[in-house]
């Protein structure tokens, strides 16, 4: 991803939650200051996902309408730092609790669930020596005090992924097993956001993201992989996108990552909106339509993710799913 810091950091008072009586037949998973239906709203929805991120200001704090990105069912804020939120994120806490709860119960009705997105093109956590514990106690709790569905994980500290050494993929799989204690399954969604090539087998050092998914995949509701920025030529066909990834990153298209391990229905297939939102892998809607219906017809369900909103709304979404899953 790419991160414009178009927004300056405000200290934001603590949300005030709701204290209630935990009812006799809650779920494992429930917890005090929140009821039944707050559960209900952000239970993990089923494949096939639908993803947007906004980093882009767009002249509001509050995130689109959900008429505006009908045909979405997740809206990823970019991007929470650890140095504190930014753009959309940092948007996202300058809003009243009052006018939080009632964007969310907007989303919630049309079925859209609104996440953060962390750390994306400028943070480096392992090279930075933060600490993935604490890393993840804040920005589990900022999840929470900003009543959000989850967070994804758009984690891109290349360096420590080149070293080879398992810094990158200890430093995840520590992150994310900090992230889900806090984050309950089925309560909160935990998303992540790998380049491609991440999964290709025998390749990275620490094991790359196929360790990171043999460790920890259980605990991540689906992958919002980049298929883009990764080469002029890459996975910009239909057969390179889902079948046959080329020699330069061998065994990382759709088919061939889930041959390594990773289950169908978790890998959302991610693009650009435009040629201006990627270095490289663009693909036009039609042709990205014509990918998710041969998939489909071949067992997978994962879904397509863009980045980013506005330049992708409603009319990309509903281009992008018209062969595949049409948009009611």
């Amino acid at each position: 991803m790419f991160l414009s810091r178009l927004l300056s950091i405000v200290s934001v008072s603590l949300l005030v939650g709701r204290v209630l009586p935990v009812p006799v037949d809650a779920p494992a998973f429930y917890t005090r200051g929140e009821d039944a239906l707050d559960i209900v709203k952000r239970a993990t929805p089923a494949p096939p996902y639908f993803v947007a991120y906004s980093d882009k200001w767009t002249g509001s704090e509050s995130p689109p309408t959900p008429s505006t990105i009908n045909g979405f069912n997740v809206f990823n804020l970019a991007f929470l730092l650890l140095e504190g939120a930014w753009d959309n994120a940092q948007a996202w806490t300058t809003l009243t609790d009052a006018q939080r709860s009632s964007i969310k119960s907007q989303y919630a009705a049309a079925g859209i669930k609104l996440m953060v997105s962390a750390f994306g093109s400028s943070d480096a956590p392992t090279s930075t020596g933060a600490d993935p514990i604490a890393t993840a106690n804040t920005f589990a709790n900022w999840v929470k005090t900003y009543q959000l569905d989850g967070i994804d994980v758009d984690y891109e500290d290349f360096n420590a992924f080149n070293a080879g050494n398992g810094s990158a993929e200890n430093w995840l799989i520590s992150f994310t097993t900090q992230l889900r204690s806090l984050l309950p399954a089925g309560q909160y969604i935990i998303t992540h956001a790998p380049v491609a090539p991440w999964f290709e087998p025998n390749r990275w050092g620490g094991g790359g993201y196929l360790k990171v998914n043999s460790a920890v995949g259980n605990l991540i509701d689906w992958y919002n992989v980049q298929f883009y920025n990764q080469g002029t030529s890459e996975y910009t066909t239909c057969a390179g996108l889902l079948t046959a990834s080329s020699s330069t990153w061998p065994q990382t298209a759709v088919f061939q990552i889930a041959a390594s391990g990773v289950p169908l229905s978790k890998i959302v297939i991610g693009k650009p909106a435009n040629t201006a939102d990627a270095n490289n892998g663009y693909m036009d809607t039609t042709t990205l339509a014509s990918c998710l219906s041969q998939a489909k017809n071949s067992g997978w369900t994962g879904g397509a993710m863009v980045w980013e909103y506005p330049d992708a709304g409603s009319s990309w979404i509903t281009a992008v799913r018209a062969q595949s899953w049409p948009v009611a």
